[in-house]
């Protein structure tokens, strides 16, 4: 298994980045958080986990060691695969999942697109026991990740084609939408939505 991937940002869509390792470029599924701690052309290191099904092998990359262990121990609850591991963590900082499993807190859980109220009872019910308590830290990401969402749209946009100054009007349009877990996709897609109208 990888358990770690080293190299130089090559490229940033909205859901991965591509790492050049020795020549060779790997593709990491990221959430928007550890993406918006990664600069193109900036090294970076990322511990991974990889899922291998039949048609394909996906390398998911992690902001820490503490967010691959929780991706890797949700999907041992029935009925959690690679997706919904991936929108648990991008939703939920580990110490915060661990909080609402603790406290049989079913509403913070439902929050996680793809878990419905069941969902969320069966996760409680199998992970409580494993989980373990919170370690009380906050992964760097989430400061990170309120700092340079706005590059990742601001980047996105003229990626499109529009010009700086408008760019820059957009990010601070939705810079109300940002809160303390921005969702860069959303918020690129809402900066679009505004750059239409305008």
């Amino acid at each position: 298994m990888i358990a770690f991937v080293r190299g130089q940002v090559a490229a940033l869509t909205l859901s991965s980045v591509v790492l050049e390792v020795g020549g060779v470029g790997l593709e990491l599924m990221c959430t928007p958080g550890t993406l918006a701690t990664l600069r193109p052309g900036h090294q970076a290191v990322l511990p991974t986990s990889m899922v291998v099904r039949e048609d394909s092998l996906t390398l998911f990359g992690f902001v820490d060691e503490d967010e691959k262990s929780i991706f890797e121990l949700v999907q041992t609850a029935s009925g959690v695969g690679p997706k919904v591991a991936q929108a648990i963590t991008a939703v939920l900082a580990p110490d915060d999942l661990r909080r609402a499993i603790a406290a049989d807190d079913v509403t913070t859980l439902t929050r996680v697109p793809g878990i419905g109220q069941k969902g969320a009872q069966r996760i409680i019910l199998e992970l409580k026991d494993r989980i373990g308590p919170p370690l009380g830290h906050r992964p760097a990401a989430a400061a990170a990740a309120r700092e340079t969402w706005r590059d990742q749209v601001h980047q996105g946009l003229v990626g499109l084609g529009w010009p700086v100054r408008e760019a820059e009007a957009a990010v601070e349009t939705v810079s109300d939408q940002a809160g303390d877990s921005p969702d860069v996709g959303a918020l690129l897609r809402a900066a679009l939505q505004s750059l239409s109208r305008g």
